[in-house]
């Protein structure tokens, strides 16, 4: 991979949450050398409100998010994708779309916070824990020396920032 910038989709089953804040923290962490986007194998539709908020109150820019297929990155007419990442247990589970180009992949799972039930505090507790998670790891894949790297050095090192924890 010898490239300036490199695309990423997010992967999720809802794309309501998680992915759509992984999608807008590397969008703005990476700027210039990451391009990110998310899916859903079933899309919810919508946004979780509770991401929305967690990302505009740590200045992320929430403009253009939604909640799409993952249809959308397997046409031919799709941004070229340099990494899929699934960020959920389902998706990572799940038959997916025959990728153009075939991207590296890897499976960085992280809790639901959408499936959380409770008290506000609760819901807020789950969300921001993913946030933190989710921050972390893609602050790891921003310094990594991608053109630096072969490929299974490369496939190890994202494997490896799936494991990191908040």
């Amino acid at each position: 991979m010898t490239t300036s910038s490199y695309n990423v989709l997010f992967i999720c089953t809802g794309n309501s949450a998680r992915s759509i804040m992984a999608e807008a923290i590397l969008n703005q962490q990476g700027a210039g050398r990451f391009r990110a986007f998310s899916a859903g194998s079933h899309p919810a539709g919508a946004v979780n409100p509770h991401a929305i908020d967690l990302l505009e109150r740590n200045r992320f820019k929430t403009t253009g998010l939604r909640s799409k297929n993952w249809e959308e990155f397997a046409t031919a007419d799709a941004p070229h994708m340099d990494f899929v990442l699934t960020v959920c247990d389902k998706a990572a589970g799940e038959v997916c779309p025959v990728w153009p180009g075939q991207p590296m992949s890897a499976h960085w799972g992280v809790e639901d916070p959408a499936a959380v039930k409770g008290s506000d505090e609760a819901i807020h507790r789950a969300f921001s824990d993913a946030f933190m998670v989710l921050s972390r790891r893609i602050a790891l894949l921003t310094v990594l020396p991608i053109d630096k790297l072969d490929k299974l050095a490369l496939k190890h090192e994202l494997a490896g920032i799936g494991q990191v924890k908040a």
